[in-house]
């Protein structure tokens, strides 16, 4: 007799997700709406791998980017990671098939991402990003498409009150110049410290661009060290608002030097605004944010995010902005690109709990109910084939019991909404009947009495011929959709 083997526990990896049938199909019309939104601006689909050259993707994220890489080495000893974004992958792609890929290039590209960082709500160590980038327009009107993509998905997805938050890294540059910060890896952190602004607030923003402060575990934060009077100028700057976009740029001018860089901020702001507007991006939709910083290394003009106020706890659910330099690190000339990513995981972790999208369990229309011992199988088999062969999705039940009950009570714990039922005496006269299973359902919940009951699973219930079934069951699902 075999020795029995060890059991091995089921688990998932922290920050890990597994993706059951109920997450999925939502998930893939959420993706379709994504998809639609790209190629309605004539985005074309673009993949590479999910393993890089560890030197392709060291340095151009950033410090914190260097660290959440999970690194590898291949079989041939490559020091290898798996990919943080989509972006960098595009930019050596742009440098490795320039003959095949020839500017102005719109791509997007869908596909797992890898940050080995602290797991939170709507935030996993693999992740699934969706990105459209444009490479070869240097005109930040691109970027103003980019946002009205943005909006158009968001719009088209229900979600409420969200906002895209709009600023320039040279709106940034210009301040730091003013303000004597030329050191490199001190404008960095002034970068990352404004990041945090919505997560802490502003005292604490004060506290880490000056002598630094202790977070909440008791840690302490290394401040920026910058005197009271750069620190006052660095607050006025992220707290302008206006009215309009204009309005902010108008405001923007008065508080920035007079210097050629504040001046081609401005400039860019201002043409970015009269795109907006050309494409009909509401001011309450999309508005202009000093305070918007974003953490990569690799933006270098506008930059912009999507978040819903009402569900804070999840952050940025699009994220994006211009990258004019990033391909000059594969490629001697250089490709001026701009872009966005929408993190899906993210994005469907808020929309679900603000009721913006509903779980949902099966792709199945009808399932196709057999009732006696004498129906053969091949029977059930051709009846679910005549379904499908109208367009409908449709699943055959097949189980070791083959009671109507529990037929029934499977199509409703997966919320199928329409049984098409065969017995010996339908078959016999070629007939069916077709069954509402939300009518009887909506009709039972209040009753106690038990032959009441069954009355009233009979409701929603008809028997026609086998001809006049496809637009019975076509004109319940009609009414279904309406209700």
């Amino acid at each position: 007799m075999s020795k029995k083997r060890d059991r091995v526990e089921p688990r998932t990896l922290k920050g890990f997700q597994d993706l059951l049938p109920e997450d999925l199909i939502h998930r893939k019309a959420v993706i379709r709406v994504i998809e639609g939104a790209f190629e309605q601006y004539g985005f074309v689909p673009l993949e590479s791998p999910a393993l890089e050259h560890l030197d392709i993707l060291l340095g151009v994220g950033g410090e914190e980017t260097n660290k959440d890489l999970f690194r590898l080495e291949s079989p041939e000893g490559e020091a290898i990671a798996l990919r943080f974004d989509l972006t960098v992958p595009f930019a050596r792609l742009l440098a490795q098939y320039p003959d095949k890929l020839k500017a102005p290039v719109r791509r997007y590209a869908m596909g797992p991402v890898w940050r080995a960082d602290k797991p939170g709500p709507g935030r996993f160590r693999q992740f699934t990003q969706f990105d459209a980038d444009v490479a070869g327009a240097r005109t930040v009107a691109v970027d103003g498409e980019i946002i009205s993509i943005m909006c158009q998905i968001m719009t088209e997805l229900g979600a409420p009150s969200f906002r895209v938050l709009i600023n320039n890294r040279k709106l940034f540059d210009a301040l730091l110049d003013d303000c004597g910060i030329s050191e490199e890896a001190r404008q960095k952190h002034v970068l990352r410290v404004i990041d945090k602004l919505q997560k802490v607030g502003i005292e604490k923003i004060r506290l880490e661009l000056g002598p630094g402060r202790i977070d909440d575990s008791g840690d302490p934060i290394p401040g920026v060290k910058l005197d009271e009077e750069t620190i006052e100028k660095i607050v006025a700057f992220v707290g302008v608002t206006g009215s309009s976009r204009g309005d902010v740029v108008a405001h923007l001018a008065a508080i920035l030097p007079e210097t050629g860089l504040a001046k081609e901020a401005l400039a860019e702001m201002e043409e970015l605004a009269g795109a907006l507007e050309a494409l009909s991006v509401r001011e309450k939709d999309a508005h202009f944010d000093p305070s918007l910083a974003r953490g990569l290394d690799y933006y270098t003009g506008p930059v912009f995010e999507t978040i819903i106020p009402a569900a804070p706890q999840f952050g940025s659910l699009m994220g994006g902005g211009r990258y004019n330099q990033l391909v000059e690190r594969f490629l001697n000339r250089p490709i001026p690109c701009t872009g966005m990513s929408v993190g899906l995981d993210r994005l469907m972790a808020a929309l679900t709990q603000l009721g913006a999208v509903s779980p949902v369990k099966t792709t199945a229309q009808v399932l196709v109910v057999t009732l006696g011992k004498k129906i053969a199988k091949g029977e059930t088999l051709r009846l679910a084939a005549e379904l499908r062969a109208a367009g409908l999705r449709v699943e055959a039940y097949f189980d070791n019991k083959m009671r109507m009950g529990d037929q029934l009570s499977h199509a409703d714990r997966q919320r199928i909404p329409v049984a098409v039922i065969i017995g010996e005496d339908e078959l016999e006269r070629g007939e069916v009947a077709v069954k509402d299973l939300g009518a009887g359902k909506e009709l039972r919940k209040d009753i106690e009495d038990r032959d009441e009951y069954r009355e009233a699973g009979k409701t929603g219930q008809v028997t026609v011929s086998r001809e006049e079934m496809i637009a019975r069951v076509m004109d319940l699902l009609r009414a279904g959709q309406e209700s």
